[in-house]
């Protein structure tokens, strides 16, 4: 079964460790890596809860939009699930 998710489209201020170019983007879960403690916690020095850590393909399309050089290329990004929503399917650029 294909799995979807966007990525949250926020812009909170301090450490983040999702790249903004993502936000707001759509990708399919190529796999789910496990649970780690949350880096955005860590660089702060707080003790940090285990989230789930999922790689995430995106179209070059889809973050680039019509301006992509290499439409069908794709990136894999390692992504924390707080930053995740599930989507039923991809949209259209």
């Amino acid at each position: 079964m294909v799995e979807w998710m966007r990525v949250r489209a926020d812009m909170p201020p301090g450490h983040v460790r999702t790249p903004s170019y993502l936000r707001g983007k759509v990708g399919q879960v190529e796999r789910r890596l496990g649970s780690f403690a949350n880096p955005e916690q860590l660089a702060y020095g707080l003790p940090a809860e285990k989230l789930p850590l999922l790689r995430v393909r995106f179209t070059m399309t889809e973050i680039w939009g019509a301006e992509a050089a290499q439409p069908d290329d794709t990136i894999d990004v390692e992504i924390y699930s707080h930053w995740l929503e599930p989507v039923d399917a991809p949209h259209a650029p």
